[in-house]
Parts: structure tokens; C-alpha cells; sequence
């Protein structure tokens, strides 16, 4: 739906269905649902998830004709997609297959591709229309010291993807975005790891390949890949890597590097306790939530503020006596609306922060719920789905109305 902060939405890799017709059919039965509650009058956004085999269905033109005419007939429209996960994502274990393939592979530029030909074709005209994908690869995939050739290797094959969206922008005169989505232990593991990539590889490979392309000047070269390559702003992932929100959105605005979205999510957080009784209480806590289908990192704050990487919660749990370890972080979607879980809290204020800065300076049009993990949470905590995904539109909402209110408070 339409804010005056952007486009909001939620991620429809909530709703479980790797063919098309099962996944098509998750979205009739929840979305006329949930737009009768928060978006009665206006038209409603949906952030569209596709498996590969899905977007193979898609693809073909009855099925996106047919489509078509259901986004119409209930007044809603796609503007934004999440090309991250490409295989299936639910009932099966996920874990690191999530960067498969990575951006080495023909088979994630095909993928992508076909996700931007699909947006194409549903992307009402004046909106500007994004991808979110990989962070190019998973980082114990490879040698430290081959992360230079990966580098050039996967930046040549979003290239082509670009390619492609510079086509479409010509034939169409829609603007299409790859919204680059680091994560922790992804080869483009946070905003720091990002921004090198994208000023050391993605800006000098790049604009040398569109200047061939296109026979324009480096300038113009160089805008056409701004353009069309943005940070996709996970919330949970910058939280768990303790990041500085204030600092990273000024450092994108100085580079003139854009946002194509917000990902609106929470991660778990909570001290570690000194007392013995007490951590007890602390590793408990987080053993609830230790699920085998996703990866769940873990960062820790070491008492020097250095961190510690962990690369999934069970491994975290292992280590959980440390006495260096001051603060744990993990990744783990859980309810935006749900500040404490017991001993364990989530990172909510860090959505807050962001969207108070956002507030202040708009810096991206697009803002998708993330909330993926409701089959998996602790039992106690599962609600329904339909109604989950209401509450957490409706929190935002709030959340944007009081950061408005704030801000015109604060001019008068």
C-alpha cells in the first residue's frame, strides 16, 4: 500500500508453495484477507517470492495473464520481489542451500532474469520495481584467498542481469533495481562488506562494461549502474552484526549509493549474564529456538567490543559458558510486534531507529515486511498466520504515524 513513507508490503515467502499454482493459491486465500483489514479503500502492495519453479510457471503467459487479471480484480499490485531463496524454503532444511545457487552459477543470472521479465509485466506504470538477492555467495564456500576472483567472477555475472534491466527500461520505461541483500557469513557479510564491493568491483567492472555496451561516457556509465544495483537494508541482518544504522545510511548517501528497500525485521538479542544460575536461564532461552531448516548466525559482543562470528545457533550454544562474551545476536526473524521473549528480546528498536531516520530523509520508496519463520517458532508463539501478518502491517503503520507526528512536532 501506498504511505507517505513508501510503499508498504510483506514478503510473500511467508506463505509456504514452491510450484506456482500452490503458492498462487496461499496468496488468494490470505491476501483479499488481509487488505480488507489494513488496506480496505486503497490499492495493496505485495512483495512477490518466487522459487526458480515457480517463476518457470509464471513465465508463460497464461498464468501471468491470469494473474494479471486477479491483482486487478482485487485491487493489489507487485512492486517489489525477494530472488533470494531460489529452491524451496519451507518443509525441507534450508541452512546454507539458501545461497544456492550463488552468483558463480548461469543458473542464478537465469533466475533473476526471469524475476525481472515477470516484474515487467505486473509493475503498475510510474513505480519503480526491485529484487532483492543473494550477498553474491556463502562465505565458507570458498578459500579467503580466492575471494578476489569470486568477486570479479560473480560481479560479471550480475552484469549481465543489469544488461538485462537497461533493456527493459528501454523497451518499457520501467526502472527495475537488483537490491543486493547482505547477511552475516555472506560473502557480502554487512553494509561495510557491501559498500567495498560495490566501490571496489561492482563501480569499476561495471561501468567499464556498460561504457562497452552502450558506447556512453563513464559518468553515464557509472549512473546506470547506481541505478540499477541498490542495497536491499535488512534490518535484522545490520542488527545482528551490531551495526551503527545513523553511520551506514550517511555513508550511502555520501557515496550516492541508493536503497532500493527496507526489509522491516527483528533478530533475538539479550546480555550475557556473569551469574551462573542466570546463563543458565540465558541458554535455555535460546535453545528454543534452535530449529534445524534455517541458519541462524549468531554475533556475539566480546567485553573489548570485539565481535565474535558464529555460524549457526547451535554452534553458538556450544560456546555459550564463555566468559569473554558480553552480548549475544541472532539471526532470527521473529515478530516485529513482540519486544521480549522472557529472558531474550528483540531488536526492535533497531526498526524503530531506521525508520526514524527514514522519516527524516526518505531514502528508499520500498518498505517489505520480513517475517518468514512463524512455522518454526516455538510453539507457544505460533499464531495465525493471516492474523500475524495483520499485526505486524498495522505495527508499522503505527510506528511510521508516530515518527510523522514526531517530526511535524518538532518543525512546528
Amino acid at each position: 500500500m501506498q504511505t507517505s513513507k513508501g510503499h508498504l508490503t510483506y514478503c510473500s515467502n511467508i506463505h509456504p508453495g514452491e510450484t506456482w499454482n500452490d503458492h498462487f493459491g496461499r496468496l488468494k486465500e490470505s491476501i483479499p484477507a488481509i487488505k480488507k483489514k489494513v488496506s480496505p479503500v486503497q490499492p495493496f502492495g505485495i512483495g512477490l517470492r518466487l522459487a526458480n519453479s515457480a517463476s518457470l510457471e509464471l513465465r508463460k503467459e497464461e498464468n501471468l495473464a491470469e494473474f494479471q487479471t486477479w491483482l486487478s480484480d482485487n485491487d493489489c499490485y507487485v512492486f517489489t520481489m525477494n530472488g533470494f531463496p531460489y529452491g524451496g524454503f519451507h518443509h525441507t532444511v534450508v541452512k546454507d542451500k539458501v545461497h544456492a545457487p550463488d552468483w558463480l552459477s548461469s543458473d542464478r543470472v537465469a533466475y533473476t532474469i526471469r524475476l525481472a521479465q515477470i516484474l515487467a509485466s505486473l509493475l503498475p506504470e510510474g513505480v519503480d520495481g526491485g529484487i532483492s538477492t543473494s550477498p553474491l555467495s556463502y562465505k565458507f564456500w570458498h578459500k579467503e584467498d580466492d575471494y578476489h576472483t569470486v568477486f570479479q567472477n560473480a560481479t560479471m555475472n550480475l552484469l549481465q542481469v543489469v544488461d538485462q534491466l537497461v533493456q527493459i527500461k528501454k523497451t518499457t520505461g520501467k526502472l527495475i533495481h537488483i537490491d543486493v541483500e547482505p547477511e552475516p557469513d555472506g560473502l557480502l557479510g554487512n553494509g561495510t562488506e557491501f559498500l567495498q564491493w560495490y566501490i571496489q568491483y561492482l563501480l569499476p567492472i561495471g561501468t567499464t562494461y556498460i561504457q562497452e555496451r552502450y558506447s556512453i561516457n563513464e559518468d553515464e556509465a557509472s549512473s546506470v549502474i547506481r541505478e540499477h544495483v541498490q542495497l536491499c537494508y535488512d534490518v535484522c541482518h545490520f542488527a545482528v552484526g551490531f551495526e551503527n544504522h545513523a553511520h551506514m545510511i550517511e555513508q550511502l548517501r555520501s557515496l550516492g549509493i541508493k536503497t532500493g528497500k527496507i526489509q522491516i525485521s527483528a533478530a533475538l538479542k539479550a546480555p550475557v549474564p556473569e551469574n551462573t544460575q542466570e546463563r543458565g536461564a540465558f541458554i535455555e532461552a535460546f535453545r528454543k529456538f534452535n530449529e534445524p531448516v534455517y541458519l541462524h548466525q549468531v554475533v556475539a559482543r566480546k567485553k573489548d567490543n570485539k565481535l565474535l562470528y558464529y555460524p549457526d545457533l547451535n554452534i553458538a550454544l556450544d560456546d555459550a559458558l564463555n566468559p569473554e562474551v558480553a552480548e549475544w545476536r541472532a539471526h532470527y526473524h521473529v515478530p516485529l510486534f513482540i519486544g521480549s521473549y522472557g529472558v531474550l528480546h528483540s531488536t526492535q528498536a533497531d526498526i524503530e531507529k531506521v525508520l526514524s531516520l527514514h522519516d527524516l530523509a526518505m531514502f528508499t520508496f520500498h518498505l517489505e515486511i520480513e517475517t518468514y519463520t512463524w512455522e518454526v517458532l516455538p510453539e507457544e508463539m505460533r499464531l495465525p498466520v493471516n492474523d500475524s501478518i495483520v499485526r505486524e502491517i498495522q505495527w508499522v503503520i503505527d510506528i511510521l504515524k508516530h515518527e510523522s507526528t514526531r517530526s511535524e512536532e518538532a518543525y512546528a
